[in-house]
Order: structure tokens, then sequence, then C-alpha cells
């Protein structure tokens, strides 16, 4: 289950991530449209645990792992409250790939990995 801001209309890519690491991790065969239930309602993402100061900018996920005979659960969640870690983490991405351009590196493709694995977050 994951809950976003209303304004979000496709599925998260995050949610679809993780589950795609659950995949190759399990011999599961995960349907992405079936296993992951969006909320994008205000009712629902208060219920889900989203506080209403978060409403507009949020991203909550619960992802839920059930043994064929019900008897054993296991739950991973992370959530996110409010768009400042993003607008942060987007600065501290152009700092990153400022000081590459500055070292003269060129032609190569950086992701927020390279920028975490270089503890390049301020």
């Amino acid at each position: 289950t994951e809950s976003h801001q209303k304004t979000k209309a496709d599925t998260s890519g995050t949610a679809k991530a993780v589950i795609g690491s659950l995949k190759t991790l399990s011999d599961d065969d995960f349907n992405l449209e079936e296993d992951i239930k969006m909320l994008r309602d205000d009712e629902s993402s208060l219920a889900f645990g989203v506080p209403e100061d978060a409403m507009n900018g949020h991203a909550f996920h619960t992802y839920t792992l059930t043994s064929s005979d019900g008897s054993v659960q296991f739950q991973l969640q992370h959530n996110v409250s409010g768009r400042t870690v993003y607008a942060e983490g987007t600065a501290d991405a152009v700092k990153f790939l400022a000081s590459k351009v500055k070292s003269g590196m060129e032609g190569k493709v950086f992701s927020m990995i390279d920028v975490l694995s270089e503890g390049a977050l301020e």
C-alpha cells in the first residue's frame, strides 16, 4: 500500500522499485497492477497514518509479505512527511554534479546512489 498527495496520478516509482527487488529476491510472482494499492484521497491517507499537515506532500509506503498459510507476516515501512527532504536532496545533487564538472569529469551519468555513496548530502 502506498499513499501520496491526491495530485499524484501514477503509481509510486519507489513502490515499483521495492516490489521489483522483492520479486528478484523471492520466487513470488508479484503483479504490480494488482499488488500495489494506491491511496490518493485525504480520508484514506489519514487512516493510513499520514499527518494532516502532510496531505499536500507525502510518501507513505507499507510492504507486507505474508506466508502462504497466513501464519507469518513481515512488514517494511517507510514514510516521508512533507517535501523538504526532496528539495534538500536536489540541492545536494546539484552541488555534487557541479563539483564533478568543475573537476573536469565529463560524459558520465550519475544517480542519487553516487551522491549518497560519496557522502555528498549536507
